[in-house]
């Protein structure tokens, strides 16, 4: 493209025309006055026959059969989503009631602990001792009151009789 020349000497020094041809000296490249117009290359279009029109017309269109087929699987997919979401949703509030579960377990253990620690440190042996002894007359076994016997070979005793009122079951030959 050739543009004409212009007299002003800041365009001659910049632009320089040599040979039909514009060089551009320095970084502002101007716009050209008319933009080229671009062709858009037609293609010719191809003579298809009936036949082959035919077939591509029933290739679009669907048959009854294949309409029914594609409805099941759609509401079958459905389904199955459905009841996925479902599942997912009951599973987390499975999850969520465990978590609440799990806390109200720890609460109870540590308010057990607590309460038997309290026990514990509540009872002073001594001080039951000496209440049994004093106040309830209460002795320590003699060795003449202590009777010995056999452990069976089963991990139970059967009563046979009755215990007596007195307390006791057998006495001993060594008095």
């Amino acid at each position: 493209m050739y543009m004409a020349r212009r007299a002003s000497a800041g365009y001659n020094q910049r632009y320089r025309n040599t040979s039909g041809q514009m060089y551009v000296y320095g970084n502002v490249v101007p716009k050209p006055e008319q933009e080229p117009v671009r062709r858009q290359a037609r293609r010719p279009k191809k003579k298809v026959s009936r036949q082959v029109q035919r077939n591509r017309k029933k290739a679009l269109r669907m048959s009854p059969g294949y309409v029914v087929f594609l409805s099941i699987a759609a509401i079958l997919a459905l389904v199955i989503c459905v009841n996925y979401v479902r599942l997912q949703s009951r599973m987390t509030g499975y999850s969520k009631n465990i978590a609440s579960l799990q806390g109200e377990l720890a609460n109870m253990k540590e308010e057990n602990n607590t309460k038997y620690n309290a026990i514990m440190d509540s009872v002073n042996l001594d001080e039951i001792r000496e209440r049994a002894q004093e106040s309830l007359g209460m002795v320590y076994a003699t060795p003449e009151q202590v009777i010995e016997y056999q452990r069976p070979s089963a991990d139970y005793v059967k009563q046979y009789e009755d215990i007596p009122e007195d307390g006791v079951l057998a006495q001993s030959d060594k008095k």
